[in-house]
């Protein structure tokens, strides 16, 4: 357990020594003075706060972090950027999944949606964000940015893994009569879950990045994208940290979520084609 613990540890705190010693090496005149002068309250000074306005050390960061989890705003933002970001996410899988399911399913409908998820593909977030920044109100932008970058990474994986079904079992499903439900149920959903565990996975870190960067840009109340322009705008550089790892911890915690959740799908359903054939 120990080894074990060190080897996740030790990443970890190597990184944060490369971090205190870049602080360090930013603000190397304080240092220098401070030791040359004896001054070994200073010398501690530059090891905790290092150069602040460029690059702030690990403990200053870690500080203003711990200072604002004592308060409210911390997670009553977190709270509310989660739930805009991942109703988005959420809205764009089910709408790639359905569209998925109609381009599959038929050739017309291909032919007249395949274009258009591919142009939101290729569209520049950013032009998005100002482009929807016109037409809706700036707290559904970060909304409706992550459910755009979702939906084409859904239904190029939903796509690929309804290409991918076996033709000997649709063959086989055809020779014993099944009936539609039941094809897609025994059939196509085991085809394609994994397919589709694998876009979830990779369309809910581009859809978190590219929400909280639509928060930057349209600023909307209580929102950790607004925090993180409020700290640059104010030179808050120790704050604009905190808030960075602010999001990098709830990318962590959110696909640790959806991976477990994903997980026990496909377990569920790895018994259930079974179970139903037995029966």
């Amino acid at each position: 357990m120990a080894r074990k613990l060190w080897r996740r540890a030790a990443p970890l705190l190597f990184w944060l020594l490369v971090w205190e010693l870049l602080a360090l090496a930013v603000d190397r005149r304080a240092l220098a003075a401070a030791w040359t002068a004896g001054d070994w309250g200073g010398v501690l000074e530059a090891l905790r706060y290092g150069q602040e306005l460029l690059l702030p050390a690990p403990l200053a960061v870690a500080e203003e972090l711990l200072e604002l989890a004592a308060g409210a705003e911390l997670w009553r933002t977190a709270a509310l950027s989660l739930l805009r970001i991942f109703g988005g996410a959420l809205a764009g899988t089910i709408l790639g999944t359905a569209l998925a399911a109609a381009t599959s399913a038929s050739p017309w409908a291909d032919r007249l949606l395949s274009p258009a998820v591919k142009v939101v593909r290729a569209v520049p977030v950013a032009s998005f964000i100002v482009l929807v920044l016109l037409w809706v109100e700036r707290d559904l932008v970060p909304v409706t940015i992550s459910a755009l970058m979702v939906l084409p990474v859904i239904w190029g994986s939903v796509s690929k893994g309804v290409a991918q079904t076996d033709g000997q079992l649709l063959e086989l499903a055809r020779a014993y009569r099944f009936g539609r439900w039941k094809t897609l149920s025994l059939v196509y959903v085991p085809s394609v879950l994994p397919y589709f565990a694998s876009g979830c996975r990779t369309a809910l870190g581009l859809g978190w990045k590219a929400g909280v960067a639509a928060e930057v840009l349209c600023l909307p109340a209580a929102a950790i994208g607004s925090q993180i322009y409020f700290a640059k705008i104010y030179l808050e550089t120790t704050a604009l940290f905190a808030w960075t790892l602010v999001v990098i911890a709830l990318s962590f915690a959110l696909e640790q979520a959806v991976g477990r959740l994903l997980g026990r799908l496909d377990r569920w359903k790895g018994g259930g084609p079974c179970q139903s054939s037995g029966d």
